[in-house]
């Protein structure tokens, strides 16, 4: 059966309404290309072009935003196969750093062959599915630590954190929560979101403060609590080139960005946000 084909990101976007820190990294894109091969199992099509020009759009997202540093997470629409991901990472160059997936059964070989290429982390998704379980991780934990890899998860906080906030606290590798773990915003504040800000607080985990665009219509509420409970755990991304919208009306990344300016006006926060934090989560020199 014919997979659906994505819509491309806006060619223009709104200019941002301050300027961003010196260094500052968009934690949070994915790079597609069609001359890399697809998995079966994806949902849909990424939009048309090559690496080689999703990278120059790349480029260009990065100038209009203000970005000199990179983060590049792998899309579920390559499954396990990392290449497209590394091959874009590499080309970047030293600024950039990649998010990888792995399977349960993992080895050690695989884990260090990813390290060895600038990736940082390992994706958990529980909302569009994916390779890794917590029980897996879990288990691979030691290792990832071992090489200097942490785990990005995708959950929403509504159903998960509540159970796994507990468990946080225990692994040896730190854990960041992406998308501001995806809440309801219907059901007000839960005991997940609860449970996020209090590991938060205690800076034991991270939370990505992007892509409020796919649960929150109007976020500054919820920024606002994030980066409150621990400005120096949070990261922002763009969420670019907005993947799997699944109905949600393609954004504007810049008009995004000037939402979390106007939630986030403290110039100190900003310089956390942008460039203290990601430079230390990724190891980016100072």
């Amino acid at each position: 059966m014919d997979k659906p084909t994505a819509a491309a990101p806006l060619a223009q976007i709104t200019p941002p309404s301050a300027t961003l820190p010196a260094n500052t990294c968009d934690a949070h894109v994915h790079l597609i290309g069609d001359d890399f091969t697809l998995w079966d199992g994806r949902v849909e099509n990424p939009p048309a072009g090559s690496l080689d020009d999703w990278l120059e759009h790349y480029q260009a997202h990065l100038k209009a935003l203000g970005c000199t540093r990179g983060v590049i997470v792998h899309s579920i629409l390559y499954g396990g196969d990392n290449s497209i991901t590394l091959e874009a990472t590499r080309r970047m160059g030293d600024q950039f750093r990649a998010v990888c997936l792995i399977s349960d059964n993992a080895t050690e070989a695989e884990i260090a062959a990813l390290a060895d290429q600038n990736c940082k982390a390992v994706r958990l998704n529980y909302v569009h599915g994916g390779l890794l379980s917590w029980d897996g991780m879990k288990r691979l934990a030691p290792m990832l630590a071992e090489h200097g890899l942490h785990v990005e998860m995708l959950a929403h906080s509504h159903l998960h954190l509540e159970e796994l906030a507990p468990q946080v606290p225990e692994l040896p590798v730190e854990i960041v929560f992406d998308h501001c773990a995806w809440p309801d915003p219907s059901l007000g504040i839960t005991d997940g979101q609860i449970a996020l800000e209090r590991l938060l607080a205690d800076g034991q985990c991270w939370t990505k403060l992007s892509a409020t665009y796919r649960h929150t219509p109007d976020p500054q509420s919820l920024l606002h609590r994030l980066a409150k409970a621990n400005p120096d755990r949070i990261l922002w991304g763009s969420d670019w080139p907005h993947l799997m919208l699944n109905g949600v009306a393609m954004p504007d990344a810049g008009q995004q960005l000037n939402t979390l300016l106007d939630a986030l006006p403290d110039t100190a926060t900003r310089q956390k946000l942008f460039t203290d934090n990601p430079a230390q989560l990724y190891g980016f020199a100072p």
